[in-house]
């Protein structure tokens, strides 16, 4: 074999590891990422210490509706 031949095989292997392990650390961060997110998401709005967007209706309810000036 010539040294470019080998070169091509060996290329071909390390590209195939390459996105092996490329699939893989991408699968690993995105369900990292997923648990992490959920767990800083979950039970934000349940508790005596809720946070988060409540809906208050009095703070939008209109009062002046329907009086005549």
């Amino acid at each position: 074999m010539t040294p470019a031949q080998e070169a091509e095989i060996e290329a071909k292997k390390t590209f195939e590891l390459f996105i092996i392990y490329s699939k893989k650390v991408t699968l690993v961060a995105v369900f990292f990422l997923l648990i992490v997110v959920f767990k800083c998401n979950n039970g934000v709005e349940e508790g005596e210490f809720a946070t988060g967007s409540k809906y208050n209706g009095e703070v939008y309810s209109p009062t002046n509706m329907g009086k005549d000036k």
